[in-house]
């Protein structure tokens, strides 16, 4: 009779499994979807990594695993589109260096799941840097060749015309398709459009954007207008927009520059790229004042941004949401909004069929402070932070061990 019963148990124990429709519900939570205009309650189930329905009240019988996340904010995974994360190399000081960190202990805690490597290494060292980094991290890492064939140095050679290959960085472009998104001109001192030029006609033969930081300014032969509106082309990006170092607020007016807006009209994206130097309060809040918002909020992750006013990239999206950006705005910022900017909208939101790289986001309320590149600080009220981070439905970061069982329960299991 025992085995009778234990058999009808498992029985019926084998058939509700059957009729789990979802590994994992995420069940309570205000779900954040800019791409399909979501901004309300919503549940989401989740099967086989990736996203199989949000609905308004799934019944948690429907789901093998069910974690609370009431009260709590649930988006895509975050995108952010400027890091530098080819580390391990050796190489002292430079991006491909000790300047790098490895990405998964600084993304998946703040609900990043998918990074862009923008010019850490050129064509030459690309190979060496998807078999160093990107094919062993749990974190997407995506890259923008730097238009030098050595990457981004601590060297001379980030200023060397001959190491500007423009076809080759364009033939190893198109032999990793999915993992090349585009092509970064970074720090040129020289007062000519070399860089830019090169970097533009690798990114045209290889139809992928490019991406400016415009280095040393060179306001007499290289104003910032016409970068924006001459050099540049529709997709294309221009990072550190709220920098303050390269003409982007008129100092004497306090006024954006015109050619910002004008840069805009083309169809130039604006990326925000933090860093350790490239962020201030006045260009920010003169800039969101005038009706000028970032496209795309980034951290330009490395060792110098993450040790000074960076710090982390929840923060740096908690820094835009303290200036009056409704949460809406900035999680578009964070999520679909770069990811189309990297021409993968296969990223960046929780469509159905979508891989299930999921953020849940706490919205705290209090007396925070936010440094900018300087060191200046803003006082605000409003801070996020990230509870819980799926990767391809893999829980990556569990703040509160939501996901988790009592520890009783393990228990009790154990002895069964």
């Amino acid at each position: 009779m025992k085995t009778l019963i234990l058999a009808v148990a498992l029985l019926l124990a084998g058939s509700t499994l059957a009729q789990a429709q979802f590994d994992m519900l995420l069940k309570g939570g205000h779900v954040i979807d800019p791409l399909n205009e979501i901004n309300s309650a919503r549940d989401v189930g989740i099967k086989d990594g990736k996203i199989a329905q949000v609905a308004v009240n799934i019944p948690e019988s429907e789901a093998e695993k069910v974690v609370d996340v009431s009260g709590l904010y649930v988006t895509p995974g975050l995108v952010d589109i400027h890091v530098h994360v080819y580390a391990g190399t050796g190489a002292r000081r430079g991006y491909n260096g000790d300047s790098s960190v490895y990405p998964d202990g600084f993304t998946l805690r703040s609900g990043v799941t998918t990074v862009v490597d923008v010019g850490s290494s050129g064509w030459e060292q690309f190979e060496d840097f998807k078999d160093r980094v990107i094919d062993r991290s749990q974190t997407r890492v995506l890259a923008m060749l730097n238009i030098i064939s050595a990457g981004m140095t601590s060297g001379d050679e980030e200023h060397d015309i001959r190491e500007m290959d423009s076809e080759a960085t364009a033939r190893m472009a198109i032999k990793y398709p999915e993992l090349i998104v585009g092509v970064k001109s970074a720090h040129y001192r020289h007062p000519d459009w070399t860089s830019v030029e090169r970097a533009v006609e690798a990114g045209r033969l290889a139809d992928i954007p490019v991406m400016i930081d415009f280095g040393s300014n060179h306001p007499d032969t290289r104003p910032l207008a016409d970068l924006l509106t001459k050099k540049l082309r529709r997709g294309d990006i221009y990072t550190h927009c709220f920098s303050g170092n390269r003409d982007e607020l008129i100092s004497e007016t306090g006024k954006i520059n015109p050619g910002m807006f004008a840069g805009r009209q083309r169809g130039v994206y604006f990326d925000i790229g933090h860093g350790g130097g490239s962020f201030r309060w006045n260009v920010a809040v003169a800039a969101l004042q005038q009706g000028f918002p970032p496209d795309s909020i980034s951290t330009d992750l490395h060792i110098g941004s993450m040790n000074r006013g960076m710090q982390t990239m929840i923060r740096t999206v908690s820094k835009i949401y303290n200036l009056d950006v409704p949460l809406y705005d900035v999680i578009k910022m964070s999520t679909s909004n770069p990811a189309r900017q990297i021409k993968r909208t296969d990223l960046g939101h929780l469509s159905e069929g979508a891989v299930a790289d999921v953020a849940v986001f706490r919205d705290e309320r209090g007396v925070y402070g936010f440094a900018d590149s300087r060191g200046a600080r803003l006082t605000g009220n409003k801070l996020l932070e990230c509870e819980l981070t799926l990767r391809e439905g893999e829980v990556r970061w569990d703040l509160n061990g939501r996901a988790g069982v009592h520890w009783k329960d393990v228990q009790e299991r154990r002895r069964r």
